[in-house]
């Protein structure tokens, strides 16, 4: 060829890339591969026969060009075969991890099985996981920036052995081990840091082996849509500080009857039962005392003693007795999970 001055043919080029897909397969790197590759172009060059037969400059510098020209269009046959092959591998890589960590978050398959795939991504199984999630204004996608800058920060600071973060239904999701805080609330800090204002993060309780990270997932989940639909201001909840609300929420039917027979009164109200229920909620968050309350709602002590009067008047419990403050309380935490008055009773059959 070189005395020729052709290129390589179609057949050729194809049977260079079958070499580089064989060495991608085999974990060769790229660069072991070219460098190998011209190495022998560089021992053979003397050897062609047109470099042995060419007579002066000009044909030597012929025979030269259709080499190099032939080593080039070798190179990029190789670099494509390589990368093609490789490409498939991070595919298939991909889609098994993908598969793993369904699996792994949803419980679909047999936990033995499951904790001997977890040793392939070099996560381990035993002992207490912890699920944080969060979601932000724009969904989380598999490699999007937000998604690659969490998880590199992650593995700068902890052991891949100890974290894996994965997104899921357009939530980022992190499962660390480890009973004590800390890759969770990095975690935070990282979507903090990469999404900006616009996020939430739940974050479960620690729970053991491969059933327990099903179900602090499901936790996390679930602690996440309820600090939505709460209105909750904090970025960071944490399960534990919500569990009243959880079981409150267990038994829709019974909430239901409990905030109509307390707080139905409210609806006498001059304005609607809203600005007293709003009174009765910062009361409760400012550890019942009328100043901090006032100070929260930006209202004078007086006012704050009026409001609570007419609570008293038309719900017939006192919210400054401690033996009524609790009913209260209760059906205040109950008005927020159903989001009453915005929407109205729906009693139960």
């Amino acid at each position: 060829m070189s005395a020729g001055k052709g290129q390589l043919g179609a057949g050729e080029l194809q049977g260079l890339r079958e070499v580089a897909a064989a060495a991608a397969g085999r974990g060769t790197a790229l660069t072991a591969l070219i460098t190998e590759y011209l190495d022998s172009a560089c021992r053979v060059w003397s050897d062609l026969p047109g470099a042995c037969r060419a007579e002066g400059v000009d044909a030597l510098a012929a025979v030269a060009t259709a080499h190099l020209r032939a080593v080039a269009d070798a190179t990029v046959a190789l670099t494509e075969g390589y990368e093609t092959a490789y490409r498939a591998a991070i595919r298939g890589e991909e889609a098994t991890r993908r598969e793993f960590v369904d699996d792994l978050l949803e419980g679909r398959t047999n936990l033995g099985r499951l904790a001997e795939r977890a040793e392939r991504f070099g996560l381990r199984l035993l002992g207490p996981h912890t699920v944080a999630v969060a979601r932000a204004a724009n969904p989380f996608g598999a490699g999007d920036p937000a998604s690659r800058y969490v998880e590199e920060a992650l593995t700068t600071r902890f052991s891949v052995r100890d974290v894996l973060t994965t997104t899921k239904d357009g939530l980022l999701v992190c499962v660390s081990s480890g009973e004590g805080p800390g890759a969770s609330e990095a975690f935070a800090a990282a979507v903090g840091n990469a999404v900006g204002e616009q996020h939430r993060v739940a974050i479960s309780r620690p729970r053991r082996g491969p059933g327990g990270i099903v179900r602090s997932h499901q936790e996390a989940r679930s602690t996440l849509d309820l600090a939505t639909q709460l209105g909750l201001p904090a970025r960071v909840v944490h399960a534990s500080d919500v569990l009243v609300f959880q079981v409150l929420g267990r038994d829709r039917a019974a909430i239901t009857d409990l905030v109509a027979t307390v707080l139905g009164g409210l609806e006498q109200a001059r304005g609607g039962p809203q600005p007293l229920l709003d009174t009765l909620t910062a009361y409760f968050a400012s550890g019942c005392l009328n100043t901090a309350t006032a100070r929260r709602l930006g209202m004078s002590v007086r006012t704050i003693a009026y409001r609570l009067g007419r609570i008293r008047q038309f719900t017939g419990h006192d919210p400054t007795d401690p033996d009524q403050r609790y009913i209260l309380q209760t059906a205040a935490l109950g008005a927020r999970l159903l989001d009453w008055p915005s929407q109205p009773l729906q009693p139960a059959d």
